[in-house]
């Protein structure tokens, strides 16, 4: 079936290194040359890729999408969580990631990340697998 389910809990806001459970999914789906996506199905939230040398980034990230994205008092979304749908749609629900022989090809700094902008939350994000 080559499909996994993942559950977190993420903090308020946090860039998470889910690199760990997408390795996992392409090694226990046998795929040894396709493509791999990863999908967050969430509104405040989304899965990038992005350096994971230096945790300054995920820092650095969090303090840019803020200045981007500040509260804004004309918001008038009842939940109150605007931000947090417009720093998900800049990063975006899903990531593809090429499968050559059994490994994800990422760059040497690169990690894939789920992005929590609305948390503390029960998460769930999904691997699929794909032969090709």
């Amino acid at each position: 079936m080559n499909f996994y389910t993942y559950s977190i809990r993420t903090q308020a806001e946090e860039f998470r290194n889910i690199t760990p459970q997408v390795r996992e999914a392409v090694t226990k789906s046998g795929v040894k040359e396709g493509i791999c996506v990863i999908f967050c199905p969430h509104t405040t939230a989304g899965i990038t890729i992005n350096e994971n040398a230096d945790p300054d980034v995920q820092h650095d990230l969090a303090l840019g999408l803020a200045h981007a994205y500040p509260e804004l008092p004309g918001f008038q979304h009842f939940e109150g969580n605007s931000t947090a749908h417009l720093k998900s749609t800049t990063a975006g629900a899903s990531m593809t990631v090429i499968v050559h022989d059994g490994h994800l090809v990422l760059g040497r700094w690169q990690h894939v990340y789920f992005c929590e902008f609305d948390g503390p939350r029960a998460r769930t994000f999904y691997v699929k697998v794909l032969e090709g």
